[in-house]
Protein backbone atom coordinates (compact mmCIF):
# COMPACT_ATOMS: atom_id res chain seq x y z
CA UNK A 1 0.00 0.00 0.00
CA UNK A 2 0.78 3.64 -0.96
CA UNK A 3 2.65 4.83 2.57
CA UNK A 4 1.62 8.80 3.22
CA UNK A 5 3.19 10.14 6.60
CA UNK A 6 1.78 13.38 7.92
CA UNK A 7 3.92 15.43 10.44
CA UNK A 8 2.40 17.83 12.62
CA UNK A 9 -1.20 17.19 14.36
CA UNK A 10 -1.83 20.91 14.34
CA UNK A 11 -5.12 21.85 12.37
CA UNK A 12 -4.07 21.30 9.38
CA UNK A 13 -2.11 18.19 9.54
CA UNK A 14 -4.55 16.54 11.76
CA UNK A 15 -7.38 17.22 9.45
CA UNK A 16 -5.86 15.92 6.59
CA UNK A 17 -4.59 12.18 8.56
CA UNK A 18 -7.81 12.09 9.53
CA UNK A 19 -10.09 12.52 5.83
CA UNK A 20 -7.35 10.55 4.69
CA UNK A 21 -7.48 7.26 7.10
CA UNK A 22 -10.97 7.87 6.16
CA UNK A 23 -11.19 7.49 2.58
CA UNK A 24 -7.84 4.88 2.74
CA UNK A 25 -8.09 2.90 5.48
CA UNK A 26 -8.63 -0.85 4.38
CA UNK A 27 -11.59 -1.33 7.15
CA UNK A 28 -13.30 2.03 6.28
CA UNK A 29 -12.62 1.59 1.79
CA UNK A 30 -13.13 -2.51 1.96
CA UNK A 31 -13.63 -2.01 -1.99
CA UNK A 32 -11.69 0.80 -3.37
CA UNK A 33 -7.49 2.11 -3.32
CA UNK A 34 -6.04 1.30 -0.21
CA UNK A 35 -3.11 3.23 1.64
CA UNK A 36 -1.30 3.16 5.09
CA UNK A 37 -1.61 6.95 6.35
CA UNK A 38 0.50 7.55 9.66
CA UNK A 39 0.58 10.85 11.98
CA UNK A 40 3.58 11.73 13.70
CA UNK A 41 3.67 14.15 16.51
CA UNK A 42 5.87 15.21 19.74
CA UNK A 43 3.14 15.77 22.21
CA UNK A 44 0.17 12.69 22.47
CA UNK A 45 -2.75 15.17 22.46
CA UNK A 46 -4.28 18.33 20.51
CA UNK A 47 -5.56 21.35 21.18
CA UNK A 48 -6.62 23.94 18.39
CA UNK A 49 -3.71 26.28 18.66
CA UNK A 50 -6.17 29.91 18.69
CA UNK A 51 -7.24 28.62 22.19
CA UNK A 52 -4.12 29.35 23.45
CA UNK A 53 -4.73 32.61 24.55
CA UNK A 54 -8.21 31.39 26.35
CA UNK A 55 -6.52 28.55 27.91
CA UNK A 56 -3.25 31.14 29.24
CA UNK A 57 -5.96 33.66 30.38
CA UNK A 58 -7.89 30.47 32.36
CA UNK A 59 -11.36 31.16 30.37
CA UNK A 60 -11.16 27.33 28.86
CA UNK A 61 -9.65 24.45 30.56
CA UNK A 62 -7.31 22.47 28.17
CA UNK A 63 -8.28 19.11 29.34
CA UNK A 64 -11.96 19.57 28.01
CA UNK A 65 -10.80 20.73 25.12
CA UNK A 66 -7.68 17.89 24.37
CA UNK A 67 -8.28 15.08 21.69
CA UNK A 68 -5.64 11.97 22.38
CA UNK A 69 -4.20 11.19 18.60
CA UNK A 70 -4.29 7.48 19.45
CA UNK A 71 -8.05 7.51 19.87
CA UNK A 72 -8.55 9.77 17.06
CA UNK A 73 -6.45 7.41 14.82
CA UNK A 74 -8.31 4.11 15.99
CA UNK A 75 -11.39 5.73 14.98
CA UNK A 76 -10.59 6.77 11.71
CA UNK A 77 -8.18 4.39 10.32
CA UNK A 78 -4.67 5.74 10.50
CA UNK A 79 -1.97 5.66 12.84
CA UNK A 80 -0.18 7.64 15.06
CA UNK A 81 3.57 7.83 15.92
CA UNK A 82 4.97 9.96 19.14
CA UNK A 83 8.05 12.00 18.03
CA UNK A 84 9.89 14.85 17.34
CA UNK A 85 11.27 15.11 13.31
CA UNK A 86 15.22 15.16 13.43
CA UNK A 87 15.95 14.39 10.04
CA UNK A 88 15.45 12.77 6.60
CA UNK A 89 16.91 10.93 4.03
CA UNK A 90 14.99 11.83 0.68
CA UNK A 91 17.08 9.38 -1.68
CA UNK A 92 15.90 6.60 0.48
CA UNK A 93 12.69 8.18 1.75
CA UNK A 94 12.82 7.74 5.59
CA UNK A 95 13.25 10.31 8.02
CA UNK A 96 13.98 9.96 11.71
CA UNK A 97 11.89 10.59 14.81
CA UNK A 98 13.46 11.75 18.27
CA UNK A 99 13.76 10.03 21.41
CA UNK A 100 10.24 10.41 23.45
CA UNK A 101 11.11 11.10 27.66
CA UNK A 102 9.01 10.78 30.31
CA UNK A 103 8.41 13.38 32.55
CA UNK A 104 11.17 12.15 34.80
CA UNK A 105 13.45 12.17 32.09
CA UNK A 106 13.49 8.58 31.26
CA UNK A 107 13.22 7.16 27.62
CA UNK A 108 9.82 5.83 26.92
CA UNK A 109 10.14 5.35 23.30
CA UNK A 110 13.21 5.21 21.40
CA UNK A 111 14.85 7.39 18.42
CA UNK A 112 13.04 5.49 15.27
CA UNK A 113 13.02 5.88 11.41
CA UNK A 114 9.68 5.32 9.34
CA UNK A 115 9.53 4.82 5.45
CA UNK A 116 7.50 7.24 3.58
CA UNK A 117 6.08 7.41 -0.07
CA UNK A 118 4.65 10.83 0.16
CA UNK A 119 5.48 12.82 3.23
CA UNK A 120 3.43 15.57 4.13
CA UNK A 121 5.08 18.14 6.49
CA UNK A 122 2.97 20.36 8.51
CA UNK A 123 4.76 21.31 12.01
CA UNK A 124 2.93 25.22 12.00
CA UNK A 125 6.00 27.41 13.60
CA UNK A 126 7.12 28.84 16.89
CA UNK A 127 7.89 31.80 18.55
CA UNK A 128 10.52 34.72 17.17
CA UNK A 129 11.96 36.55 19.53
CA UNK A 130 14.48 38.55 16.72
CA UNK A 131 17.54 38.38 18.98
CA UNK A 132 15.69 40.92 21.45
CA UNK A 133 17.80 41.20 24.55
CA UNK A 134 16.32 39.27 27.72
CA UNK A 135 13.26 38.11 25.75
CA UNK A 136 13.69 34.47 25.13
CA UNK A 137 15.19 33.62 28.83
CA UNK A 138 12.23 36.47 30.70
CA UNK A 139 9.18 36.65 28.60
CA UNK A 140 6.87 33.82 28.18
CA UNK A 141 5.44 32.38 24.35
CA UNK A 142 2.04 30.66 23.93
CA UNK A 143 3.23 27.96 21.64
CA UNK A 144 1.76 25.07 23.24
CA UNK A 145 -0.83 24.32 26.46
CA UNK A 146 2.38 23.95 29.21
CA UNK A 147 3.33 27.37 28.33
CA UNK A 148 -0.02 28.80 28.41
CA UNK A 149 -0.66 26.95 31.70
CA UNK A 150 2.18 28.15 33.25
CA UNK A 151 1.15 31.60 32.57
CA UNK A 152 -2.21 31.23 34.15
CA UNK A 153 -0.89 30.06 37.16
CA UNK A 154 1.64 32.44 37.81
CA UNK A 155 -1.22 35.30 36.76
CA UNK A 156 -2.93 34.15 39.61
CA UNK A 157 0.03 33.44 41.89
CA UNK A 158 0.82 36.97 41.63
CA UNK A 159 -3.11 38.20 42.19
CA UNK A 160 -3.12 36.49 45.52
CA UNK A 161 0.43 37.42 46.73
CA UNK A 162 -0.34 41.36 45.70
CA UNK A 163 -3.88 41.29 47.72
CA UNK A 164 -1.32 41.29 50.59
CA UNK A 165 0.92 43.83 49.58
CA UNK A 166 1.16 47.00 50.76
CA UNK A 167 0.71 49.54 48.17
CA UNK A 168 2.23 52.80 47.37
CA UNK A 169 1.21 55.50 44.56
CA UNK A 170 4.33 55.69 42.63
CA UNK A 171 4.82 58.76 40.77
CA UNK A 172 6.36 58.47 37.25
CA UNK A 173 9.28 59.97 35.99
CA UNK A 174 10.99 61.08 33.27
CA UNK A 175 11.79 57.85 30.47
CA UNK A 176 9.13 55.87 32.21
CA UNK A 177 5.62 54.92 30.88
CA UNK A 178 3.39 54.35 34.25
CA UNK A 179 0.67 57.00 35.06
CA UNK A 180 0.38 58.62 38.45
CA UNK A 181 -0.40 55.76 39.97
CA UNK A 182 0.59 52.29 39.24
CA UNK A 183 -1.20 49.17 39.35
CA UNK A 184 -0.70 46.20 41.75
CA UNK A 185 -0.20 43.79 38.87
CA UNK A 186 1.04 44.76 35.58
CA UNK A 187 1.00 42.17 32.39
CA UNK A 188 2.92 43.23 29.24
CA UNK A 189 2.23 41.92 25.96
CA UNK A 190 4.80 42.43 23.59
CA UNK A 191 3.29 42.12 20.27
CA UNK A 192 -0.36 43.43 18.45
CA UNK A 193 -1.12 41.17 16.37
CA UNK A 194 -4.10 38.24 16.71
CA UNK A 195 -2.63 36.76 20.09
CA UNK A 196 -1.66 39.79 21.31
CA UNK A 197 -4.65 41.57 21.44
CA UNK A 198 -6.90 38.96 22.10
CA UNK A 199 -5.00 37.92 25.13
CA UNK A 200 -5.30 41.66 26.06
CA UNK A 201 -9.21 41.39 26.29
CA UNK A 202 -8.78 37.67 27.66
CA UNK A 203 -6.85 38.85 30.56
CA UNK A 204 -9.88 41.62 31.30
CA UNK A 205 -12.38 39.44 31.68
CA UNK A 206 -9.97 36.97 33.90
CA UNK A 207 -9.14 40.01 36.13
CA UNK A 208 -13.05 40.40 36.53
CA UNK A 209 -13.71 36.98 37.28
CA UNK A 210 -11.15 36.52 40.19
CA UNK A 211 -12.66 38.86 42.16
CA UNK A 212 -15.78 38.03 41.59
CA UNK A 213 -15.17 35.12 43.42
CA UNK A 214 -13.54 36.32 46.01
CA UNK A 215 -9.83 35.31 45.45
CA UNK A 216 -8.48 38.67 45.29
CA UNK A 217 -9.75 41.60 46.49
CA UNK A 218 -8.20 43.93 43.68
CA UNK A 219 -10.11 46.26 41.66
CA UNK A 220 -10.27 44.21 38.72
CA UNK A 221 -9.87 47.86 36.26
CA UNK A 222 -7.15 49.70 38.33
CA UNK A 223 -5.17 47.16 40.30
CA UNK A 224 -4.38 45.02 37.65
CA UNK A 225 -2.87 46.40 34.69
CA UNK A 226 -2.38 45.27 30.98
CA UNK A 227 -0.02 46.89 28.41
CA UNK A 228 0.00 46.15 24.81
CA UNK A 229 3.50 47.03 22.72
CA UNK A 230 3.26 47.28 19.08
CA UNK A 231 6.01 48.00 17.27
CA UNK A 232 4.21 49.13 14.04
CA UNK A 233 1.87 51.96 13.36
CA UNK A 234 -1.20 50.57 14.61
CA UNK A 235 -2.15 46.76 16.40
CA UNK A 236 -3.76 43.96 13.90
CA UNK A 237 -1.19 44.75 11.13
CA UNK A 238 -2.20 42.07 8.74
CA UNK A 239 -5.59 43.24 9.08
CA UNK A 240 -7.60 46.56 7.63
CA UNK A 241 -7.22 49.68 9.19
CA UNK A 242 -10.85 50.03 9.80
CA UNK A 243 -11.04 46.61 11.76
CA UNK A 244 -7.81 47.85 13.60
CA UNK A 245 -9.28 51.21 14.60
CA UNK A 246 -12.84 49.26 16.41
CA UNK A 247 -10.27 46.71 17.64
CA UNK A 248 -8.08 49.76 19.65
CA UNK A 249 -11.21 51.88 20.65
CA UNK A 250 -12.88 48.42 22.29
CA UNK A 251 -9.32 48.04 24.42
CA UNK A 252 -8.82 51.55 25.29
CA UNK A 253 -12.31 51.35 26.65
CA UNK A 254 -10.67 47.91 28.84
CA UNK A 255 -9.10 49.47 30.26
CA UNK A 256 -5.91 48.09 28.39
CA UNK A 257 -3.20 50.55 27.41
CA UNK A 258 -1.62 50.66 24.24
CA UNK A 259 1.98 51.71 23.63
CA UNK A 260 2.29 51.78 19.54
CA UNK A 261 5.33 52.53 17.62
CA UNK A 262 7.14 51.47 20.41
CA UNK A 263 9.93 49.03 19.73
CA UNK A 264 11.31 46.35 22.70
CA UNK A 265 14.93 46.65 22.89
CA UNK A 266 15.32 44.19 25.57
CA UNK A 267 13.42 42.69 28.32
CA UNK A 268 14.42 42.17 31.87
CA UNK A 269 13.18 40.98 35.23
CA UNK A 270 9.98 43.01 36.19
CA UNK A 271 10.70 45.52 33.24
CA UNK A 272 10.53 46.18 29.63
CA UNK A 273 13.14 48.29 27.54
CA UNK A 274 11.93 49.87 24.57
CA UNK A 275 14.26 51.60 21.95
CA UNK A 276 12.61 55.20 22.85
CA UNK A 277 14.04 54.96 26.04
CA UNK A 278 10.96 54.20 28.00
CA UNK A 279 10.80 51.68 30.91
CA UNK A 280 7.83 49.50 30.94
CA UNK A 281 7.36 47.54 34.52
CA UNK A 282 6.16 44.09 33.80
CA UNK A 283 5.63 41.51 36.64
CA UNK A 284 4.80 38.92 33.87
CA UNK A 285 5.37 39.59 30.07
CA UNK A 286 4.12 37.05 26.92
CA UNK A 287 5.93 37.48 24.03
CA UNK A 288 3.88 37.76 20.94
CA UNK A 289 5.46 39.94 18.49
CA UNK A 290 5.92 37.18 15.52
CA UNK A 291 6.35 33.64 14.56
CA UNK A 292 9.08 31.32 12.25
CA UNK A 293 8.91 28.15 11.44
CA UNK A 294 10.54 25.35 13.54
CA UNK A 295 14.88 25.13 13.32
CA UNK A 296 14.61 21.53 11.85
CA UNK A 297 13.06 22.55 8.78
CA UNK A 298 16.24 24.38 7.73
CA UNK A 299 18.17 20.83 8.33
CA UNK A 300 16.07 18.58 6.45
CA UNK A 301 18.66 16.99 3.07
CA UNK A 302 18.23 19.72 1.31
CA UNK A 303 14.95 21.15 1.07
CA UNK A 304 14.91 25.11 0.34
CA UNK A 305 13.33 27.48 2.99
CA UNK A 306 12.54 31.16 2.91
CA UNK A 307 14.13 34.14 5.56
CA UNK A 308 11.29 32.83 7.88
CA UNK A 309 12.43 29.19 7.86
CA UNK A 310 9.29 27.83 5.59
CA UNK A 311 9.54 25.46 2.91
CA UNK A 312 9.55 27.12 0.14
CA UNK A 313 6.51 24.95 -2.32
CA UNK A 314 4.79 25.30 -5.65
CA UNK A 315 1.23 26.29 -5.95
CA UNK A 316 0.79 22.53 -5.80
CA UNK A 317 2.11 22.50 -2.62
CA UNK A 318 5.29 20.39 -3.14
CA UNK A 319 8.40 21.42 -2.44
CA UNK A 320 10.89 22.64 -5.02
CA UNK A 321 13.06 20.08 -5.28
CA UNK A 322 11.16 16.60 -4.00
CA UNK A 323 7.91 15.75 -5.55
CA UNK A 324 7.65 13.27 -2.99
CA UNK A 325 7.21 16.06 -0.27
CA UNK A 326 4.41 18.37 0.64
CA UNK A 327 4.09 21.05 2.88
CA UNK A 328 1.04 23.02 4.47
CA UNK A 329 0.42 25.69 6.55
CA UNK A 330 2.48 27.74 9.05
CA UNK A 331 5.53 26.23 7.95
CA UNK A 332 4.87 26.45 4.20
CA UNK A 333 5.75 29.38 2.37
CA UNK A 334 2.80 29.48 -0.67
CA UNK A 335 2.63 31.65 -3.26
CA UNK A 336 -0.57 33.87 -3.36
CA UNK A 337 -1.12 34.77 -6.92
CA UNK A 338 -2.19 38.19 -7.50
CA UNK A 339 -0.39 39.19 -4.07
CA UNK A 340 2.86 40.43 -3.07
CA UNK A 341 3.03 38.04 0.08
CA UNK A 342 2.30 34.54 0.65
CA UNK A 343 -0.86 32.69 1.78
CA UNK A 344 -0.89 34.04 5.49
CA UNK A 345 0.15 31.69 8.25
CA UNK A 346 -3.90 31.43 9.55
CA UNK A 347 -5.91 28.47 10.74
CA UNK A 348 -8.72 28.62 7.78
CA UNK A 349 -5.04 28.61 5.34
CA UNK A 350 -4.17 25.55 6.76
CA UNK A 351 -7.84 24.01 6.58
CA UNK A 352 -8.15 24.90 2.80
CA UNK A 353 -4.83 23.35 2.22
CA UNK A 354 -5.89 20.55 3.82
CA UNK A 355 -8.93 20.01 1.69
CA UNK A 356 -6.95 20.68 -1.16
CA UNK A 357 -4.28 17.95 -0.40
CA UNK A 358 -7.44 15.11 0.38
CA UNK A 359 -7.99 15.69 -3.46
CA UNK A 360 -4.67 16.41 -5.09
CA UNK A 361 -2.77 12.98 -3.01
CA UNK A 362 -6.20 10.92 -4.68
CA UNK A 363 -4.87 12.41 -8.22
CA UNK A 364 -1.58 11.45 -7.48
CA UNK A 365 -2.25 8.06 -6.47
CA UNK A 366 -4.09 8.03 -9.83
CA UNK A 367 -0.99 9.17 -11.40
CA UNK A 368 -3.21 12.69 -12.73
CA UNK A 369 -1.59 16.12 -13.26
CA UNK A 370 -1.88 17.31 -9.90
CA UNK A 371 -3.97 20.59 -9.28
CA UNK A 372 -3.10 24.09 -8.02
CA UNK A 373 -3.92 25.44 -4.47
CA UNK A 374 -5.57 28.71 -4.67
CA UNK A 375 -6.69 30.51 -1.53
CA UNK A 376 -9.51 32.04 -0.69
CA UNK A 377 -9.52 34.78 2.06
CA UNK A 378 -12.88 34.60 3.73
CA UNK A 379 -12.04 38.18 6.06
CA UNK A 380 -10.55 37.72 9.53
CA UNK A 381 -12.09 37.49 13.01
CA UNK A 382 -10.46 38.58 16.18
CA UNK A 383 -11.70 37.71 19.86
CA UNK A 384 -12.39 40.13 22.55
CA UNK A 385 -13.32 37.70 25.10
CA UNK A 386 -16.78 37.88 26.54
CA UNK A 387 -16.82 41.66 25.58
CA UNK A 388 -16.99 41.45 21.52
CA UNK A 389 -15.16 40.41 18.68
CA UNK A 390 -14.15 42.39 15.44
CA UNK A 391 -13.01 41.51 11.84
CA UNK A 392 -13.98 41.90 8.57
CA UNK A 393 -16.04 39.42 6.82
CA UNK A 394 -16.25 37.57 3.12
CA UNK A 395 -12.93 39.77 1.90
CA UNK A 396 -12.74 37.73 -1.29
CA UNK A 397 -15.72 36.81 -1.79
CA UNK A 398 -17.78 39.53 -2.49
CA UNK A 399 -15.95 41.73 -3.70
CA UNK A 400 -15.57 43.94 -0.98
CA UNK A 401 -15.34 43.90 2.96
CA UNK A 402 -17.47 44.40 5.83
CA UNK A 403 -16.88 45.51 9.11
CA UNK A 404 -18.54 43.19 11.55
CA UNK A 405 -18.34 43.70 15.26
CA UNK A 406 -20.02 42.31 18.58
CA UNK A 407 -22.52 39.96 19.36
CA UNK A 408 -22.47 39.05 15.69
CA UNK A 409 -18.90 38.69 14.99
CA UNK A 410 -18.35 37.03 18.45
CA UNK A 411 -21.15 34.41 17.03
CA UNK A 412 -18.69 33.68 13.80
CA UNK A 413 -15.40 33.25 15.91
CA UNK A 414 -16.90 30.50 18.24
CA UNK A 415 -17.96 28.66 14.69
CA UNK A 416 -14.88 28.57 13.49
CA UNK A 417 -13.54 25.85 16.48
CA UNK A 418 -16.90 24.23 15.58
CA UNK A 419 -15.92 23.82 11.96
CA UNK A 420 -12.50 22.29 12.93
CA UNK A 421 -14.82 19.97 15.52
CA UNK A 422 -16.91 18.76 12.41
CA UNK A 423 -13.86 17.95 10.28
CA UNK A 424 -12.42 15.98 12.93
CA UNK A 425 -15.56 14.38 13.98
CA UNK A 426 -18.74 14.92 11.52
CA UNK A 427 -21.51 17.31 11.93
CA UNK A 428 -23.12 14.97 14.14
CA UNK A 429 -20.55 14.27 16.78
CA UNK A 430 -19.78 18.28 16.70
CA UNK A 431 -23.73 19.27 17.71
CA UNK A 432 -22.94 16.62 20.59
CA UNK A 433 -19.98 18.16 21.51
CA UNK A 434 -21.21 21.67 21.86
CA UNK A 435 -23.74 20.77 23.60
CA UNK A 436 -21.62 18.63 25.98
CA UNK A 437 -19.41 21.96 26.85
CA UNK A 438 -22.40 23.96 27.50
CA UNK A 439 -23.50 21.47 30.42
CA UNK A 440 -20.19 21.76 31.72
CA UNK A 441 -19.80 25.68 31.74
CA UNK A 442 -23.09 25.54 33.88
CA UNK A 443 -21.19 23.88 36.67
CA UNK A 444 -17.77 25.33 35.91
CA UNK A 445 -16.39 28.76 36.98
CA UNK A 446 -16.13 31.12 34.10
CA UNK A 447 -12.12 30.87 34.87
CA UNK A 448 -9.91 28.23 36.01
CA UNK A 449 -9.25 29.20 39.72
CA UNK A 450 -6.43 26.55 40.66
Amino acid sequence: MHRFIVVGGGAGGLELATRLGDRYAPHKNKGGVHAQVTLVDRNPTHIWKPLLHEVAAGSMDPFTQELEYAAQARWHGFEFQQGDLTGLDRANKRLTLGTVLDDDGAELLPARELEYDTLIIAIGSTTAFFGVKGASEFSLALDTVSQAERFRKRLIAACMRAEHQVHEPVESGPGTSSTSTEPRIQVAIVGGGATGVELSAELRNTAQVLSAYGLHKLDPRHDVGIVLIEAGPRILPALQERVSTATAELLTKLGVRLMIGETVAEVAPGMIRTASGKTVRADLTVWAAGIKAPAILSELDGLPVNRLGQLIVRRTLQTEVDDNIFALGDCAACPWPGNERNVPPRAQAAHQQASFLLKALAARLENKPLPEFTYRDFGSLVSLGHFSAVGNLMGGVIGGNMLIEGLFARFMYMSLYRLHIAALHGYARMVLDTFAHWLRRTTLPRVKLH
